[in-house]
């Protein structure tokens, strides 16, 4: 009877393994001119922003575009603009997922988004530190995270601080390009 239940466990641990493979997580890479970032996406609780994330990634899309926005003691921003600041053409926006229990901690990557609710389409941000007033909670409805940097904090902290210039109606944009120079699945 002992081998038999033993033979069980054995069998239900064996299985959870795989399910866990199966169902593993994204994660994405950003190889940056200043080193790699990757992405761990949470398609669980934010399936609409990591699939459009994804898309994006899937795409090529993001292979060029530099963070054009580097808030100190904030987060940095990309996904939108080439080295050139010509603004890349964008899919449709998606639906604001801020209420999904995700918070905007350091280390989190969000969708960017204008002050429209539901206008998010490839910019997305790096939270650098604890950004509490960017949750959602009532009256705000908040920026959706999906995701969150589980290698190259230390390139995130590189890239906040470098010194940046304002540039038109650009604020906050840094003196010398950080480029992302491919972005892609990391294999399991």
């Amino acid at each position: 009877m002992l081998k038999g239940m033993l033979k069980s466990s054995v069998l239900v641990l064996l299985l959870a393994g795989i399910n866990g493979l199966l169902w593993a997580s994204p994660v994405v890479v950003l190889e940056t001119s200043l080193g790699n970032i990757e992405l761990t996406l949470d398609e669980k609780l934010a399936p609409v922003s990591t699939e459009n994330f994804l898309k994006y990634v899937d795409e090529g899309f993001y292979e060029g575009v530099i963070f054009h926005r580097v808030i100190p003691r904030f987060m940095v921003q990309g996904g939108g603009f080439d080295e050139s600041m010509t603004k890349k053409v964008n899919h449709a926006p998606i639906n604001n997922e801020a209420d999904n229990g995700l918070k905007n901690v350091r280390g989190s990557v969000a969708m960017a988004r204008t002050s429209q609710l539901n206008s998010a389409t490839s910019q997305f941000f790096i939270n650098t530190v604890d950004n509490g007033s960017l949750d959602h909670r009532p009256g705000s409805f908040g920026y959706a995270v999906f995701g969150k940097v589980s290698q190259g904090m230390k390139v995130l902290d590189l890239i906040e601080s470098v010194a940046t210039k304002r540039s038109g109606m650009h604020n906050n944009l840094p003196k010398e390009p950080i480029i992302i120079n491919k972005a892609y699945r990391k294999q399991k």
